[in-house]
């Protein structure tokens, strides 16, 4: 079996397929070229942390066209308006010019299902039949539909039950989104079930689960989800520390389940640039977290992570399982998203 080592890290081209990017500076894409990455970075209706949509977009647009080899995007759209009987034909219009303009994909994110709600106080669901004329749009001109759809099921335990360090730390800094504070509110079950019922019905759409479709506590349930839906796949954007956790007891099984899906797994950081970011902080951050994940795909060293508070063993993938989830799936979804001319390695 042949392995990638540690020093293999520059020469293997690698794409990130999550991240966001929120000024014109260039930190992040100078860094990705500098380590033989691309980047697909996300446009997302994050409010008031990013900018307003349409200046998201239009930053990621002037990096795509500035940097093409490097930087490929994906848009959104926002709930505004959301009770006007035309919502669907006016998010269709917009998404139609971003596409025409180079995007490749729509993200849709968590706030429908836990945050966004109607006229009268209901929470928007992604089963809401509102959103299928959209989707069914994004599947006829080939695009993909990139989602992150409720949180990972420690969001609905107490923080000391959490299983990583990051979960516990996010939760506890953004309460509003700590679902075990709000047990009215629809449940994990209900948020899965709500993302399974809308792909059901837009069979033949390209989806893809972020962070593991928040799936992320067991391969088992992952691996479950592939096989219901044969067109999607997942990425491991801020999930790889549950694959870790999942090592310390069984390393063979998650060895098995990136070997057995290879062909649907996309790596992805959700690394994020603001304004104000420092630079220096970012590239440092970067690197740590790029080679911290090589290690653990490519070796069998003994490891840690600030996430865990246990070692844990590398699985050492063969090269084609890492070359397939650092490139040539993301390669396969998005065809002709960068001109690699430029790219070293």
């Amino acid at each position: 079996m042949e392995c990638y080592t540690i020093d293999d890290f520059k020469q293997v081209p690698k794409i990130d397929t999550h991240a966001h990017i929120n000024t014109g500076e260039k930190t992040m894409i100078d860094e990705a070229r500098d380590n033989n990455f691309r980047l697909m970075v996300m446009a997302v209706d994050v409010v008031p942390e990013y900018p307003p949509m349409e200046e998201q977009v239009r930053v990621l647009l002037k990096h795509h066209l500035e940097d093409p080899d490097i930087l490929a995007f994906s848009t959104a759209f926002t709930l505004e308006d959301w009770d006007e009987p035309d919502w669907s034909d006016r998010v269709i219009e917009k998404i139609k010019m971003d596409f025409n303009n180079g995007s490749i994909g729509i993200k849709i994110w968590k706030n429908i299902g836990m945050d966004k709600i109607d006229k009268n106080g209901k929470l928007i669901s992604l089963e809401d039949p509102k959103f299928d004329p959209v989707f069914h749009f994004i599947k006829e001109q080939d695009k993909v539909l990139l989602s992150h759809a409720g949180e990972p099921k420690n969001c609905w335990l107490p923080l000391e039950q959490m299983t990583v360090n990051s979960d516990r730390d996010y939760f506890s800094k953004n309460p509003k989104f700590h679902m075990y504070n709000y047990p009215e509110l629809p449940s994990y079950e209900d948020q899965m079930n709500a993302r399974d019922n809308m792909l059901e019905r837009n069979r033949g759409l390209t989806f893809i689960g972020a962070h593991l479709a928040s799936l992320e506590w067991s391969v088992d349930e992952v691996s479950a989800f592939l096989d219901k839906f044969p067109d999607a796949s997942v990425d491991l954007a801020e999930r790889i520390c549950h694959l870790q956790v999942q090592s310390l007891k069984d390393k063979t099984k998650v060895r098995d389940f990136l070997i057995k899906y290879q062909d649907r797994i996309l790596y992805g950081t959700d690394f994020q640039q603001l304004e104000g970011t420092d630079p220096s902080e970012l590239r440092k951050y970067m690197n740590k977290v790029w080679m911290s994940d090589w290690k653990y795909f490519n070796t069998n060293e003994m490891m840690s992570v600030p996430q865990l508070n246990s070692e844990f063993q590398g699985l050492q993938l063969p090269k084609i399982v890492v070359d397939k989830i650092y490139h040539l799936n993301a390669e396969k979804i998005f065809p002709n998203a960068w001109r690699i001319s430029n790219i070293a390695g």
